[in-house]
């Protein structure tokens, strides 16, 4: 098959183009590099401008003055020249509603010119979109990324990026895209709960992660444990890190002479992997049910991540609670509590370590989920 994967978050669909093109299937990979990150692609989509200090200055005034978003327009006239030539795939796959990431009306200029020129278009969704977020705007989950705003008001800005998915350009967008894909597709539990349902849901796939490119590491020989506290600062609030802030500020008095923490910032993902290997212990993110991409990697390299793993995901895979990987819930003391029992007991991190790389190869094999979406494509 010749397959057009559109958009990339996480290395998702990087992974998963490595299984397919291993199948013998032509696949191309079309996105902006997840932005800092610097994620492969074949043909880059992003903006340019933004790269220089006085376009964003010139930017923010024709927001503030025209409404009108200058990198919006940069990204979708880039786009054009490259959309009238991704012609004739047997399967689209977008990342998100939003995957050329230019605004709403050009956004839907583009993917009209996608769905007429390709035989099936699919929709991933493995990132918040219209749906995961009027979701989590009910409060129907016990906490969700939203949970912040909800207890904070204030923080409405810093939620812009995702409060955008309530407005009825993009409400616009979203209802565009859900009404000419072929089918909708999740990637883990936290998008499969709100799409569950929902016309055109094909179910969740696992997210595929490359299991001979990512190699087995487990737990470093040294005297101290590493614990590594790797921040997005545009997530940080949405993903709880200041939870794992203040547990690591009051593990680190204690157990001083036992454990080595390494806080980051924005790395791009090369260097992120190579933190990864060197650290025992991986703080991701609080405010999730399931798993993301990065926690996943960090599992298959045999570390132990502090993450989503709650009762719906304990269920599903059918597995004992902190065997593979810790829940990590928004609570400052409980997540004192696990490091406190990780710390005191050495000899469970080379167990979760070993089981975490077995449930990544028994369940995430890049290659088995790849046959998946193909089945489901097909299908």
């Amino acid at each position: 098959m010749k397959i057009l994967l559109l958009g990339e978050y996480s290395n998702l669909h990087n992974s998963l183009k490595q299984a397919l093109i291993n199948m013998g299937h032509e696949v191309l990979l079309v996105c902006n590099a997840d932005g800092f990150k610097k994620y492969e692609t074949d043909i880059l989509i992003k903006s340019h401008l933004e790269d220089y200090l006085l376009f964003k200055v010139i930017a923010r005034l024709f927001v503030r003055i025209f409404k009108i978003n200058i990198f919006e327009i940069e990204i979708y006239l880039r786009a054009k020249k490259i959309v009238n030539k991704l012609q004739g795939f047997d399967v689209v796959q977008l990342i998100n509603e939003n995957s050329f990431k230019t605004s709403p009306l050009l956004e839907i200029k583009l993917l009209k010119q996608i769905f007429k020129n390709n035989n099936k278009v699919f929709l991933l969704s493995c990132g918040v979109d219209s749906v995961s977020v009027k979701y989590a705007m009910s409060k129907k989950l016990k906490y969700s990324i939203l949970t912040p705003l909800f207890e904070n008001a204030s923080l409405k800005k810093k939620y812009k990026p995702i409060l955008k998915y309530e407005r009825k350009n993009y409400l616009a967008l979203g209802k565009f895209v859900q009404e000419h894909v072929n089918g909708i597709i999740s990637s883990d539990l936290d998008y499969h709960i709100p799409y569950f349902n929902k016309k055109k849901y094909l179910g969740m796939i696992p997210n595929p992660i490359n299991i001979q490119k990512i190699k087995y590491y487990g737990i470093n020989k040294s005297k101290k444990i590493s614990i590594l506290h790797a921040i997005n600062s545009r997530n940080k609030i949405k993903k709880g890190n200041k939870f794992f802030e203040e547990a690591l500020g009051i593990i680190d008095k204690k157990f001083k002479s036992k454990i080595n923490i390494i806080t980051t910032y924005d790395l791009t993902y090369k260097e992120h992997l190579e933190n990864l290997k060197k650290c025992d212990i991986l703080l991701d993110m609080v405010y999730a049910f399931d798993q993301g991409y990065n926690a996943l990697e960090a599992m298959a390299m045999g570390k132990i991540v502090f993450t989503g793993a709650e009762e719906e995901w304990l269920k599903l895979y059918n597995i004992k609670e902190d065997t593979a990987v810790i829940n990590a819930v928004p609570n400052t003391i409980r997540i004192i509590e696990k490091l406190v029992w990780l710390i005191e007991n050495p000899k469970m991190l080379k167990s979760i370590s070993a089981n975490a790389r077995k449930f990544i190869e028994k369940n995430h094999d890049f290659e088995k989920i790849a046959i998946k979406y193909i089945k489901t494509w097909e299908n």
